[in-house]
């Protein structure tokens, strides 16, 4: 059988864990670039039973799985992949599988991205780098309100490191309890507007859905302090993007730390690569070294168990 790896932007898919173990009945097949179009995702992949996605890079919307008539197995990392119709891949006959996720290195890069941008590191790095020394002026962290747009796994430990820094938590989503906030140590705020009227840092950890795509719009923006910085590690659409460019280049709010957009790759003319205030990164919430570990060699684990006639983690509509 024929197996397609998308999306291996860093090149490491088949460092990181051991494919040997099924390459004797597979002919493996890497692709380091992206495409975006259904029909152009269609051609390559055409000749393939099997495909391995690096979590939602790649979509699998019904118009792919109808183009796709000798596609088998899907294998995603994480047991949940918004961007696989998985009713049209039962309906088509392809078995989807899934692995376990890592959740710390995606709230360890929050604080990486909160650092960076509220110290300005990147600006004082290219300054260094160019002959300069010190520019512009950061801020500290103890004693500012840090502002949690979801208090599960991620807000949660990105919570526990605001308050090893002395910072004042706070936290907000439309489900959440001020008694799972004091269960975390966090103030409850019964609002969004209060949240982010109160925040001098916002990060955002919410699952992208209906309902949360859009939450910081233009109104929302409007409520936060002149000086406040955003940092979104969760999905692009969560934030309006011209919204925020809007808010930035106004001086509404002073800047934001981002690892996600709304396209990905973020387009070479995006404003996001040059403006200043924006910390971008190319999301890399998830792709630590230990994450890919467990995302491959579990996905290796779900093709070994089809190919012998008993999928494992397999994921249901």
């Amino acid at each position: 059988m024929r197996l397609a790896i998308l999306d291996d932007f860093q090149n490491v898919v088949r460092a990181v864990s051991d494919w040997s173990v099924i390459e004797d009945r597979v002919d493996i097949t890497v692709f380091n670039d992206h495409l975006e179009e259904v029909d152009d995702v269609a051609r390559r992949l055409e000749p393939f039973e099997i495909v391995v996605v690096i979590r939602e890079r790649t979509k699998f919307p019904k118009a792919l799985f109808e183009k796709l008539p000798n596609l088998k197995l899907l294998v995603t990392g994480g047991m949940r992949n918004r961007g696989i119709d998985l009713a049209a891949a039962k309906d088509f006959g392809v078995t989807v599988c899934g692995t376990e996720s890592l959740g710390s290195p995606t709230s360890e890069l929050t604080w990486g991205l909160i650092l960076a941008t509220v110290r300005n590191i990147p600006d004082q790095v290219r300054s260094i780098r160019d002959g300069g020394w010190q520019i512009g002026l950061g801020i500290g962290l103890a004693g500012k309100t840090l502002g949690i747009i979801g208090l599960g796994r991620q807000g949660s430990a990105v919570a526990r490191v605001g308050l090893a820094f002395a910072m004042d938590v706070a936290a907000w989503s439309q489900n959440l309890t001020a008694e799972r906030c004091a269960e975390h140590g966090v103030r409850f705020v019964d609002t969004k507007e209060a949240l982010l009227a109160q925040s001098d840092i916002v990060t955002i950890h919410l699952v992208l859905s209906d309902r949360s795509r859009g939450t910081i719009d233009a109104a929302a923006l409007s409520h936060m302090k002149p000086g406040a910085y955003l940092i979104n590690t969760s999905r692009g659409p969560i934030v309006e993007e011209d919204a925020l460019i809007a808010a930035i280049e106004g001086g509404k709010i002073a800047g934001a730390g981002l690892d996600v957009f709304d396209i990905e790759p973020l387009p070479a003319d995006h404003p996001y690569r040059t403006m200043a205030g924006i910390v971008p990164t190319p999301h890399l919430g998830y792709t630590s070294k230990e994450s890919y570990q467990r995302y491959f060699g579990q996905g290796i684990e779900d093709i070994d168990a089809w190919l012998k006639g008993a999928p494992i983690r397999v994921m249901e509509d």
